[in-house]
């Protein structure tokens, strides 16, 4: 009873089980009948001396995001740490209600619909919508290239993991935290993935119509990515770099299988394939631009290693170590000039057809240290924006 202060309450059953109680009582006698109980804010005694404890509502709005999706996928993104069998128990324990009706897991949810789950669980989720970040923090210091009404363009700092906790996500999460609306099916995220140790562009979805736009971009190649990589050894030509390559999960790392090229899937690794173009070579490093065809794991570090070149600065696949660490910068990003909408999609506005990521300044100086300055002022790559 605690700190509610009793009340006698008139209450109807409605004989459907909407309010799963405790001790769950078959054939309750109470079906469809008026009595009077004592409520003290947790549950009610009633007649008999049996007490009911009611379990309090989560309570969700589904926001613009969430129009026309299933009711099961919504409660995956709004209770992230509850297992999926769990999900599907409380929807056949009517325990999920939608606008006051028990919901099915193929519903189709509207914005604005009310989505009550009663189970202890639930409300304890610390995930839950709108728990994870608090408006009125101070905001992060962000690199931003670009922003508009869909998305967001970053440069990430070499080091600064791009997902995860601790992360540059959730850093964005906390500066758009009271620029977005509300929504239970999505979270900004990076659309792409970016190594932490790799400065440079980086896209985040700041909606959900955005990331589904974006990921068919880059599931049809429309999106051109150009990376600045200082490699060990001498390249003198372009080279198109083709190869299956597989992630081991154990090592954390990927490699390269050449002899299985011409039979890849899903146990033989995945076609990776990177072109690239030599700038300048001295001392035993060549700076290059490398163009990415296929976004796989580890691309472009397993990929040089395996042709004796890997990245200055990557002891993880057999590089030299750089005081500055590794040197590898996504450069640029080129989006459609052109860009058609997306099958049952409208195409959004405000979209750039080009965006560039300044060199960090350590990048920077140790490529002057090799090269000098007019090898950069040649691609007109510096620093500013």
């Amino acid at each position: 009873m605690g700190q509610y202060r009793k009340q006698v309450l008139r209450f109807v059953c409605l004989g459907a089980c909407l309010y799963p109680c405790i001790p769950n009582i078959k054939g309750c006698y109470f079906n469809g009948k008026e009595y009077l109980g004592i409520a003290d804010g947790s549950g009610f005694y009633v007649p008999g001396g049996v007490y009911f404890l009611m379990l309090p509502f989560l309570t969700l709005t589904a926001a613009a995001d969430d129009d026309d999706r299933r009711l099961d996928r919504i409660l995956r993104k709004a209770l992230p740490d509850m297992p999926l069998s769990a999900v599907h128990r409380l929807l056949r324990k009517g325990r999920v209600l939608v606008n006051g009706t028990p919901g099915k897991a193929a519903d189709r949810i509207r914005a604005g619909s009310v989505i009550q789950i009663r189970d202890e669980k639930a409300n304890a989720n610390p995930q839950a919508p709108g728990r994870e970040t608090k408006s009125g923090e101070s905001l992060p210091d962000l690199d931003i290239l670009w922003e508009g009404p869909e998305f967001l363009a970053l440069n990430k700092p070499a080091g600064l993991a791009a997902h995860g906790p601790e992360s540059l996500e959730t850093r964005v999460q906390v500066y758009l935290a009271d620029k977005l609306p509300p929504s239970l099916s999505f979270k900004p995220g990076p659309l792409h993935r970016l190594d932490k140790p790799t400065s440079g562009i980086i896209l985040f979805s700041k909606s959900l119509e955005g990331a589904r736009y974006f990921s068919g971009l880059f599931q049809e190649r429309n999106i051109r990515k150009q990376y600045l990589a200082l490699l060990e050894g001498v390249l003198e030509r372009d080279e198109t770099w083709e190869d299956v390559l597989i992630r081991d999960r154990e090592s954390r790392k990927s490699f390269t299988a050449p002899e299985a090229a011409g039979n890849a899937g899903p146990e033989t690794g995945r076609i990776a394939r990177t072109r690239s173009f030599p700038l300048a070579a001295k001392g035993g490093y060549t700076l290059v631009i490398l163009e990415l065809d296929t976004g796989r794991t580890h691309q472009i570090r397993a990929q040089a290693a395996a042709r004796g070149h890997p990245l200055a600065g990557d002891r993880k696949y057999g590089g030299r170590p750089e005081q500055v660490g590794l040197l590898l910068h996504a450069w640029k990003l080129e989006l459609p000039e052109e860009a058609e909408p997306l099958a049952g999609q409208k195409a959004l506005p405000e979209m750039p057809h080009h965006l560039e990521a300044p060199l960090p300044e350590n990048f920077r100086r140790r490529i002057r240290e090799l090269f000098g300055e007019g090898v950069l002022d040649s691609i007109g790559c510096n620093t500013k924006k």
